[in-house]
């Protein structure tokens, strides 16, 4: 994790120069700038605008389709010029070879009847032009086509919990860093009154030395536990700086401070049935059984007859839109198609989907049974960061204490300075510890409120 965030944030200041840096920004202004400008939140709108644009599709099949059709072809083949003469309108007499069956008649020609006629069996090359509109729609297809608006408006539902998701983890990031921060910053401040201490203590050793009263060696530790506590601060320096640099990689902008919130977060309280009710998770996975029940009902639609209407003018000629009024014509009607046997194909299909839904149906509850026991654990280990964090603040009260005792026994001579850095170590870890829990309480609080769906605003 912590290479990753170096990454991104080695990436965010490359471009650093072209954003514009922001001060002195609160946490309810970085939550409205991260829905505003993350850019993978931003990808989250486009999945949703797909999702949205799939159910105009659908709702689009009720209203069927309207084509214009064109066609051209040229052909000597006799069925094609005799057909396409009568779709023109143009057919004749001379067609089926009255004018050879008149002569031969005239000249009492015993193959009068028998005769092939030269006019339909040979006729020459003949273009063919038709234009037309075609509208076909479907009255009835056994309830798929408004199943299949109903799923997709349940993924566009879905898209709206992922995108919902995105932003509560996003927003979940923000929080987590502020606190972050505010811990940090008072840690820091700590460690610096410790460093100012451990001066005091530095140029009491000194004169003490010049006294007699005690060595360099005694100088050399304070020093030694000096350098200690001043790599500490600059390591929390640069965590510092890595963190209002993820920040400007979360908000797609430059921060270079923050109005620092207070160190810990207030707890929050709700009942395991709201938040089930709201969390997000548990919502998608009704949103699926939506989806199951809907795909239930396709396969059903089997079972139905499917009918359909459609209706066409069109106009045909040897020529391009040659007398259109002329030869129009147009056709009108319906089209029932019902599979009676396939073979028990339909039956199988329908059972899949039955048990796939009852399949859903138990990972509901099974999901249900992990959220609650997640919510659980969370708010077990909340009350025992409670009970540490109120035993280091005494701890932390009780180290300050006894440096102070030691660093005056020190000055009477009644305890070595090792004694003394040994009391200061003690603190110091006791602080980093407290701000350690402090931090991990925090975040367990902010993992509750994404789970619960509360505190994103």
């Amino acid at each position: 994790m912590k290479i990753l965030m170096i990454i991104l944030c080695s990436i965010m200041l490359l471009n650093a120069e072209n954003v514009k840096s922001i001060s002195k920004l609160t946490l309810q202004d970085a939550i409205l700038l991260v829905k505003k400008n993350n850019l993978q939140i931003k990808m989250a709108n486009f999945d949703q605008e797909i999702a949205n644009a799939n159910i105009k599709k659908a709702e689009a099949q009720n209203f069927g389709t309207l084509n214009f059709i064109q066609k051209f072809a040229r052909s000597d083949n006799a069925l094609s010029v005799f057909g396409f003469k009568l779709t023109s309108r143009k057919a004749n007499f001379g067609d089926f070879g009255a004018q050879q069956f008149m002569r031969s008649l005239a000249t009492n020609n015993p193959n009068t009847y028998t005769a092939p006629p030269n006019n339909l069996n040979y006729p020459g090359d003949y273009n063919f032009f038709q234009s037309s509109l075609r509208y076909e729609v479907p009255l009835f297809t056994g309830f798929k086509l408004t199943s299949y608006k109903h799923i997709e408006k349940a993924i566009e539902k879905m898209k709206n919990l992922d995108k919902t998701q995105l932003t509560h983890e996003k927003i979940f990031q923000i929080k987590k860093t502020y606190y972050s921060l505010s811990l940090l910053s008072h840690t820091i401040a700590q460690m610096n009154i410790i460093l100012k201490n451990i001066k005091r203590l530095e140029d009491t050793s000194k004169a003490m030395v010049k006294e007699g009263y005690a060595t360099n060696i005694d100088v050399l530790e304070v020093q030694a536990k000096l350098a200690n506590v001043l790599r500490l601060i600059n390591q929390m320096q640069a965590n510092q700086t890595l963190l209002y640099q993820y920040l400007s990689f979360l908000l797609n902008q430059k921060v270079t401070s923050i109005v620092l919130p207070p160190q810990d977060v207030t707890m929050i309280h709700l009942t395991d049935k709201e938040i089930l009710a709201h969390n997000i998770d548990i919502q998608k996975a009704k949103n699926g059984l939506a989806i199951g029940h809907n795909l239930v009902t396709i396969s059903k639609a089997s079972y139905y007859p499917a009918i359909g209407a459609f209706a066409q003018v069109s106009t045909a000629d040897n020529t391009f839109l040659g007398d259109a009024d002329k030869h129009k014509a147009y056709t009108i009607g319906a089209k029932l198609t019902w599979n009676i046997f396939n073979g028990g194909a339909d039956s199988a299909m329908i059972q899949k989907a039955e048990i796939e839904q009852l399949k859903a149906s138990t990972g509901l509850d099974l999901a249900k049974q992990a959220m609650l026991l997640k919510v659980e654990k969370i708010k077990t280990q909340i009350k025992s960061d409670n009970y540490e964090i109120a035993s280091l603040k005494q701890g932390v009260k009780l180290a300050t204490a006894i440096y102070n005792n030691y660093v005056g026994r020190y000055h009477e001579k009644l305890v070595s300075i090792n004694d003394v850095i040994i009391k200061q170590t003690k603190k110091i870890q006791i602080v980093l510890k407290l701000q350690k829990i402090r931090n991990k309480r925090n975040n367990s609080i902010f993992k509750l409120e994404q789970i619960s769906n509360q505190g994103q605003s």
